[in-house]
């Protein structure tokens, strides 16, 4: 497992982080997954033998539980592991029971930590953005939790590129700690955070830890072109998530994973991790399991390493259009690109028939 450093931290993390949305599957979580204590330490063991020893989770994930069943599962492994959990989301109906204000902030953090059973995060995440609460009031906050000791590094997660300048331009001209990372989504289908989230982190030096690679069970293999999703997935169990705006275009892009998978006798999810891995601008991969055998499969993908031809037939079957500016720039001064839009103005250009 290669380790990178996160954003312009000195902390260095697995490329591959395991997520744990399917630890406990309560509180209506059922759809994700049902991993409990026993199974979820052996994942653990899992992970930090393969060199995977950063672990996400967050307070939304099953109400708290998947926070407790993490928290036993790393009980007398915690020196030998990296931690991170999130809060924003509502959890009840307090009206301060929410978003990134200060009060919130404090609260979750103290509640996070006593369910992981330790007494500091690696990082800790706002997990969704708050226009209602002043930007300087959370980035304050943030830095008093790294000053306490309760964390020690802080990122966003679900930021528009704007927010992700807002916040981390205010943390630098007031001397403060930015964040280091954003968690964003960002899939074969999915592609969207291309158009701005990835740039912007790279400008700013500001990690792009990927969510859900595969989807949200999208692109577990079960799935595709005139098969119905298995009742024991999520999207076969009723999960919301996500918005998919073209099914046929989510068709061809399993197809064209499935034709790749075929090459290397691998899975379809192993193909997408792969994939998604060596896209520009991308940091950590935060990788899912509902069982020890998924969870080996997964981890297995790290070892594909896919030829330039198979990466551009996944590439341009789920392109991105070249929505303004894209296209003007792409078309009118793709030599006065920033290092980090270069891959995606020349696949804008393709689409506009300029390169072949």
């Amino acid at each position: 497992m290669d380790y990178i450093n996160l954003g312009k931290s000195g902390l260095r993390v697995p490329k591959y982080i395991l997520g744990t949305v399917p630890f406990s599957g309560t509180n209506g979580f059922e759809a994700a997954g049902n991993v409990q204590e026993d199974e979820a330490s052996r994942m653990i063991d899992m992970s930090l033998e393969a060199g995977i020893n950063m672990f996400d989770t967050a307070n939304l994930y099953s109400q708290g539980d998947a926070e407790r069943v993490l928290g036993a599962a790393i009980r007398g492994k915690r020196d030998k592991l990296l931690l991170t959990s999130k809060t924003g989301f509502p959890l009840g109906s307090h009206p301060n029971e929410r978003g990134a204000s200060r009060n919130n902030l404090l609260t979750s953090i103290d509640e996070s930590l006593e369910r992981l059973g330790t007494d500091y995060l690696d990082v800790y995440f706002v997990h969704l953005w708050d226009g209602q609460t002043p930007v300087e009031e959370t980035v304050e906050t943030m830095n008093g939790l790294i000053k306490a000791g309760k964390i020690r590094h802080w990122g966003v997660s679900n930021y528009s590129g704007w927010a992700l300048g807002k916040t981390h331009t205010y943390a630098e001209q007031n001397g403060m700690i930015p964040p280091a990372t954003q968690q964003i989504y960002y899939s074969p289908e999915a592609r969207e955070a291309e158009y701005e989230l990835l740039t912007a982190g790279a400008e700013l030096g500001v990690s792009s830890m990927i969510w859900s690679p595969l989807g949200e069970g999208l692109l577990n293999g079960k799935i595709g072109r005139g098969k119905q999703a298995p009742k024991d997935t999520r999207q076969g169990g009723g999960w919301p998530e996500p918005w998919v705006y073209d099914q046929e275009r989510l068709n061809n892009v399993i197809d064209a994973l499935e034709q790749v998978a075929g090459n290397y006798n691998a899975s379809v999810p192993q193909i997408a991790y792969a994939w998604v891995r060596d896209r520009p601008n991308v940091g950590p991969l935060v990788i899912a399991a509902r069982n020890e055998q998924q969870l080996k499969e997964n981890i297995a993908s790290y070892d594909i390493q896919l030829t330039g031809d198979e990466h551009d037939l996944i590439e341009k079957t789920a392109r991105p259009a070249p929505f303004y500016p894209n296209w003007h720039r792409a078309m009118s001064a793709p030599d006065m690109a920033s290092p980090s839009e270069i891959g995606y103005l020349q696949g804008y250009r393709k689409s506009m028939g300029i390169d072949e």
